[in-house]
């Protein structure tokens, strides 16, 4: 696999549905004692602050959403329905709170620890499908919120996809939401099998 640099602060300092778009083909690394297990992603949706009601920080900041105040380009990882993790990019301008969910991705590094961190009989392709399993298959937990991944020193970090020349995307509304429904900030790459449900359609973009 082609290893692109490390995606540098100032990626992340922009609105979230560019930075969103132009994560698609990255690749994201999480380091552990028991390896390394990198993703491609091909599905992110993003989140703005006191204008996007769908946002966590919507109400403005608590403890838990503080690390989406910023600074841009680090972590935010968060226990979803009392079941499972999720991990977000925090973007935008500091004090703006906006972050980019990572919803599915293709293992391209660490498939058998991603095998092992799963339930069993999985199927490949739907390793990292889905934001939980997606944080699942790079081994997350609360301990990796609030961090920089803007290194090639830290334990989360996340590169260019050095061998791509940019995916075919498919833009629509977020999912698993009740408010801000019709915002078209999910984005996915066109014809991916590894796209979490339900699958976006082509449309005229």
């Amino acid at each position: 696999m082609a290893r692109g640099r490390v995606l540098p602060r100032s990626f992340y300092d922009r609105a979230p549905d560019s930075v969103a778009q132009d994560l698609l083909g990255c690749i994201v690394e999480a380091e552990s004692a028991e390896g390394v297990v990198a993703v491609r992603l091909v599905e992110t949706e993003a989140y703005a602050g006191p204008d996007d009601p769908a946002s966590h920080a919507w109400r403005g900041m608590t403890p838990r959403t503080e690390v989406m105040f910023g600074p841009p380009g680090r972590s935010y990882v968060y226990f979803s329905y009392g079941m499972h993790w999720a991990l977000n990019l925090v973007c935008g301008p500091s004090g703006r709170a906006a972050a980019v969910l990572l919803r599915a991705g293709e293992v391209v590094v660490g498939l058998d620890l991603a095998r092992a961190r799963r339930r069993p009989g999985a199927r490949d392709a739907s390793l990292a499908s889905g934001p939980a399993n997606l944080a699942a298959s790079l081994g997350l937990d609360g301990a990796w919120n609030d961090l920089a991944v803007t290194s090639a020193r830290g334990t989360l970090r996340v590169r260019a996809d050095a061998g791509s020349t940019g995916p075919d995307v498919l833009v629509g509304p977020r999912v698993g939401i009740s408010r801000g429904v019709d915002t078209p900030w999910r984005f996915a790459v066109a014809d991916d099998p590894r796209v979490s449900a339900p699958r976006l359609r082509r449309s005229a973009r």
